[in-house]
């Protein structure tokens, strides 16, 4: 039993006299290591065979696994021999035990966190875990992914997780997402935290993972897509893709149920359990037709769907497991605003404050080059193709919008300027342009797993043209050729690797701005003096004119925002003009104009994400 005088003292963490004390205390201590002094206990280690002294007090008080080691039967023997760590990996954690320091590298980080896993070292398992992902782009996510399943280091899955969630826009493209098993899926995927722009994206991923192996995991399929925020989809949405699903059929009857009766929901949990396939597309649509549709289920199941259609009165009550927007989708999915890019040599970034209708900068960063042409993804601006000089560049950058940073991207195969560039289908096509001796009819499509890839070449080489997505589809519109100004347009199909002619634009438009509006395409002005506006309607195949704008020449953006269509750009008077369409009355209202001439593109963006730190 311990006297009063050895009784542990009531630290005074600043008390200098007790740190210099402690400082002192530990310099001895190590200085004892370093001479091999006061030893009482040897480590017999092998690969390679070597002995490491040191002091069992010290290693006790460092770690369980020395303390429960020494109170062992086999403790008091002055050798112990450890057989599954190498003699350098235990020699550092010996000497962290003395100091509470030891080399880290991307080299010996996965030993020493199984070594230290082992040792039951916690601080040495933080500084492994910590170290792999500040390097995680130099580690590999692949190869923490298998660390944590080799060492079952429940630190190092969390950690993995989190990065997931933050990052989960661009980790659901890699290849070791495929390779995710189902319960790290269903962490990550149930977050409120899940980073991502829509819920839609969430589910093209769950269906990405699902396509790479589907008799594995189609049991497993309802587990990951019950983690969706179902109510968040329409119900056209929940019957064309949801339901369509093997195990998911309930999944969507409920969600559907949960949108369209308020009154049927309630805390209680339905727990279904059997497997089944209800026609949910008859039983919504075609009451009457009810009792002829064959419901696989067993059971009070049976009973539950059919009450949901037939008697609400007699309703189960329903409860969905997500009923609420994630928290990070919520506020990207939020208000929306548009940010313009501008200038070409040192562009400069506007944001749109809708509330104030004024335009104010977000942020400015220099290229270097001219000629590229933008486009929004994810929460990334890519700078795809441009012009030094009269020299065409095949380079491709992406600004974060978030962090302001930079990062190079794989280049082209072919350098193009003023080429048209789209994203559809989660690709990212580059079109046409121009090499500075002709007008290109080379496309070609990016996606993380294969680069750039040649596709189908255009009908009619062009630059100075504009394209934009619709539908799954690509076309292409105006521009010029080696000798004339075109007015013809095409059609991408990537399914089918095709390009076909659609109808003739009416007037000639050099660089226009061009969108995609209730399911039409827009064509405005362009960067000479043309105030002329087109609508393209794709089940007509026929265009027609609208309302002119009340601008000049100028290049200029167009953008569907809060369903309505607007354009940014062009001169008059002195003022860039920002102007939104009236459909009902076929004409062009002004907002706010913006303090720049040159509006290269302009993008519809989440509000919060220009507000985030």
């Amino acid at each position: 039993m311990a006297t009063s005088c050895t009784q542990r003292p009531a630290l005074q963490t600043n008390s200098s006299e007790q740190n210099r004390f402690m400082e002192k205390l530990v310099a001895k201590i190590f200085s004892f290591y370093d001479e091999h002094s006061l030893i009482d206990v040897t480590f017999k280690v092998s690969n390679p065979t070597a002995l490491i002294p040191a002091h069992r007090l010290i290693l006790a008080a460092a770690s369980p696994y020395f303390e429960n080691l020494f109170h062992g039967d086999q403790g008091n023997n002055p050798v112990l021999e450890i057989n599954d760590i190498d003699s350098e990996t235990f020699e550092r954690l010996i000497s962290f035990c003395y100091t509470g320091q030891t080399l880290i590298t991307v080299n010996n980080v996965g030993v020493m966190l199984k070594a230290a896993n082992v040792l039951q070292l916690d601080e040495v398992i933080t500084n492994c875990v910590d170290y792999i992902m500040a390097h995680i782009d130099e580690y590999t996510l692949w190869g923490a992914h298998t660390l944590e399943r080799e060492t079952q280091c429940q630190l190092l899955q969390q950690k993995i997780i989190e990065y997931a969630q933050r990052n989960f826009m661009e980790i659901r493209r890699r290849d070791e997402f495929l390779n995710f098993d189902v319960e790290k899926m269903q962490r990550i995927l149930e977050s409120d935290n899940l980073n991502i722009t829509r819920e839609e994206v969430a589910f093209d991923a769950i269906k990405r993972w699902f396509n790479y192996d589907v008799p594995a995991r189609q049991e497993q399929l309802p587990l990951l897509i019950a983690c969706l925020r179902l109510t968040q989809f329409d119900a056209d949405f929940l019957l064309a893709h949801i339901q369509s699903l093997p195990g998911c059929e309930m999944l969507a009857l409920k969600a559907i149920t949960w949108i369209s009766k308020p009154e049927a929901r309630t805390k209680i949990n339905l727990r279904f359990t059997e497997p089944r396939r209800v026609e949910a597309v008859s039983l919504i649509r075609e009451p009457e037709a009810q009792p002829k549709i064959n419901m696989q289920i067993k059971g009070p199941s049976e009973v539950e769907a059919f009450s949901l259609i037939r008697e609400p009165e007699a309703q189960p009550k329903i409860n969905m497991r997500f009923t609420e927007p994630r928290e990070v989708c919520a506020a990207n999915c939020g208000e929306k605003t548009l940010l313009a890019v501008c200038s070409w040599k040192n562009p400069k970034l506007l944001k749109y404050n809708k509330a104030a209708d004024k335009w104010q900068e977000y942020a400015s960063r220099a290229t270097g080059y001219r000629g590229y042409r933008t486009i929004l993804k994810d929460n990334n601006i890519l700078f795809i193709g441009g012009k030094k000089g009269y020299n065409a560049l095949n380079i491709v950058k992406s600004w974060n919008i978030r962090n302001k940073t930079w990062q190079s991207l794989p280049s082209m195969n072919q350098a193009r300027w003023h080429p048209c560039v789209v994203e559809v289908d989660d690709n990212i096509y580059a079109i046409g342009g121009f090499d500075g001796k002709y007008a290109l009819s080379s496309v070609e499509r990016y996606t993380t797993s294969d680069g750039w890839k040649f596709m189908r070449n255009l009908i009619v080489g062009r630059q100075d043209a504009s394209a934009v997505g619709l539908n799954g589809k690509i076309y292409i519109i105006g521009g010029r050729s080696d000798r004339q100004a075109l007015k013809s347009v095409e059609c991408y199909n990537p399914g089918s690797n095709t390009w076909t002619s659609c109808a003739d634009i009416t007037e000639y438009h050099h660089l226009p701005a061009v969108a995609a509006h209730k399911g039409h395409i827009y064509v405005v002005g362009d960067c000479h003096c043309s105030r002329v506006v087109e609508r393209y309607d794709p089940q007509r195949n026929t265009w027609s004119m609208i309302c002119s704008l009340n601008t000049g020449g100028g290049f200029m953006a167009s953008v569907s925002l809060d369903n309505k269509l607007w354009a940014i750009g062009g001169t008059t008077a002195g003022k860039t003009l920002v102007s939104v369409y009236d459909e009902e009355n076929d004409r062009w209202g002004q907002k706010f104009s913006i303090p720049e001439t040159d509006i290269f593109s302009c993008f519809v963006v989440p509000v919060a994400l220009l507000t985030s730190k």
